[in-house]
């Protein structure tokens, strides 16, 4: 069974040859790359990865992401960023993923009726075209939606059962003002004692196409690694879920100094410790590869 870690980012300096947006994360001069990522991949015996694009979403932002898939087409995936106003998004994505090792793209607002007992179609919400051409065309959908925009899911879930949906950093739904960065330079996000995520994660365990990631503990603990205060989150996601809709993911760089790479790599055992060494295996890399449909590796 591979292991895969199934959500990071690699970027690199901001060049001709590699355009990006600059951002107080991905200042312009900072640079992690495919290479030093497949550096700590080695040490810590991980095989794949999926690659998720920062630093803009235009297709020239999308320049090196590219160029790391076809540099290494056995080891990576790709998730794009289509911007939730873009005219065509059609056009976009296709743009971006035919003939390449793009699978899907991230969304980060859906963009409907804030009101949500408002009736309106579900063609009326701002992401709808993104979701048909995800249907379309087979796309895997990203998510990291605001709170104000969760309770929408249901209905776009609904409207395209066929689509692949993987809910990021296990199923959180951060709120507009929630963000800021430590003094590693991490993101973090504050959760109130009254989660919206009882609300909206939980209840799309129902659909069979939604799957999530155990990633990100750092940007939401309260505590250092092994983050225990999410062990109940963990259980939670699990009951709900099962075992063969959940995926680890590192969340690549911003972990490397706190708490590394390697201990990342055991984070699931020491939340979910009563798993069985298969259910460990299959989140550690088998439902990625079955979900996302990664290559095998040439030897």
């Amino acid at each position: 069974m591979p292991r895969i870690d199934a959500h990071l980012h690699v970027f690199t300096k901001v060049t001709p040859e590699f355009p990006r947006e600059v951002t107080p994360i991905c200042p312009a001069e900072r640079e992690e790359s495919a290479e030093k990522l497949l550096d700590v991949m080695e040490k810590n015996q991980i095989d794949q990865a999926v690659l998720v694009q920062i630093g803009g979403t235009s297709i020239e932002h999308h320049s090196y992401l590219l160029h790391c898939l076809n540099s290494y087409p056995d080891r990576f995936l790709g998730i794009g960023v289509v911007p939730i106003n873009h005219p065509n998004p059609t056009d976009h994505m296709s743009a971006l993923a035919d003939g390449t090792s793009i699978i899907g793209f991230r969304l980060f607002e859906l963009g409907g009726p804030r009101d949500i007992f408002e009736t309106k179609d579900v063609r009326d919400i701002q992401a709808y075209h993104i979701w048909k051409c995800a249907a379309e065309k087979d796309y895997v959908l990203w998510l990291y939606p605001r709170s104000i925009d969760a309770h929408l899911l249901p209905y776009l879930i609904q409207e395209f059962p066929q689509v692949r949906v993987v809910l990021n950093h296990l199923g959180m739904t951060p709120g507009r003002g929630k963000f800021s960065l430590d003094e590693l330079g991490r993101p973090q996000i504050q959760v109130s004692g009254y989660n919206l995520n009882m609300h909206t994660t939980y209840r799309l365990a129902r659909y069979e196409n939604v799957s999530v990631h155990l990633s990100g503990q750092y940007a939401f603990s309260k505590q250092d690694y092994p983050y225990k205060d999410l062990a109940g989150w963990h259980h939670n996601l699990l009951n709900d879920f099962g075992v063969k809709r959940l995926m680890w993911a590192t969340d690549f760089p911003w972990i490397l100094e706190e708490p590394g790479y390697g201990e990342l790599t055991t984070v699931i055992e020491e939340l979910l410790p009563h798993l069985s060494e298969s259910e460990l295996a299959d989140i550690m890399g088998g439902n990625a590869k079955r979900i996302l449909r990664f290559p095998n590796r040439n030897t």
